[in-house]
């Protein structure tokens, strides 16, 4: 795994392949890990994915956070590897991220997508689950909190067919530290409602669902369907295809990036 320093700040990052770049931002209690077994799907890109803040191997400072900070902390990421321009790609709070940074630094941008994540903020009902989730991290801890994530972000018989998926999950979840767990809840709970970033850009997106995705529908994904949108649902998969159905992924996400690279 590589590192930089920006500002202070150590962001670590998975880097794999050659050509044009791409970059993809990993989902809540997730790391740069759950891309692994999508990467020999991805050939012919330079894939970069980092560690979000309060995830994994980067640092995980105290108090809450902002989507704003952590898109910023991308931008950052982009400048220390002198990458003037990426496609950059959001799994869940990855794609909270991405639509962040498309609103504020589209010119550092050939394309952006969605995978499992929407454009709508928090319900009020969403909005007391993170707090829920913030006192269960606080009261009980990090693995106890995991355990009771994971399985609900698969499709319901991935247990049965693919056990080692969800135990994967968990493992990476258990990395994540606890204060960057509560940071980064907060965020998402504060996030705003960024629908008219996709239904207003002129940049080519890609929005995939997961067919049996319990956490984020279809219909919160795909919230417009203009001609530079590209959409594809996940066929057995729930909140993680890349890690349930990665081959799959994989093809949907090449093929967006083969059109956004020969155009």
């Amino acid at each position: 795994m590589e590192k930089v320093h920006c500002n202070g700040k150590t962001i670590c990052y998975l880097e794999h392949g050659q050509g044009e770049p791409v970059i993809l931002l990993h989902g809540y209690c997730g790391s740069s890990s759950y891309w692994e077994p999508a990467l020999p799907h991805l050939s012919g890109f330079r894939i970069i994915a980092p560690d979000l803040r309060g995830h994994g191997k980067s640092d995980a400072p105290m108090g809450p956070y902002t989507i704003e900070q952590m898109a910023d902390d991308v931008l950052m990421l982009m400048d220390e590897l002198n990458i003037p321009k990426a496609v950059l790609l959001g799994h869940s709070l990855g794609g909270y991220i991405t639509l962040s940074f498309a609103q504020r630094h589209s010119s550092r941008l050939n394309g952006f997508g969605l995978i499992h994540s929407t454009g709508y903020a928090d319900s009020d009902e969403a909005k007391e689950k993170r707090l829920k989730a913030v006192s269960t991290i606080q009261n009980v801890g990090i693995t106890e909190f995991v355990d009771s994530l994971v399985p609900g972000l698969f499709a319901p018989d991935t247990e049965s067919k693919k056990p080692e998926c969800i135990l994967k999950a968990k493992e990476i979840g258990y990395q994540t530290p606890p204060q960057g767990a509560v940071g980064a809840a907060l965020a998402m709970r504060e996030r705003t409602d960024r629908r008219d970033v996709l239904s207003s850009t002129t940049l080519p997106v890609l929005l995939v669902a997961g067919e049996q995705d319990a956490v984020i529908p279809q219909d919160r994904v795909f919230t417009t369907d203009h001609s530079n949108v590209m959409t594809s649902v996940i066929s057995g998969a729930g909140h993680m295809s890349m890690m349930e159905e990665p081959e799959q992924l994989g093809s949907v996400i090449q093929s967006y990036l083969k059109s956004v690279y020969s155009s």
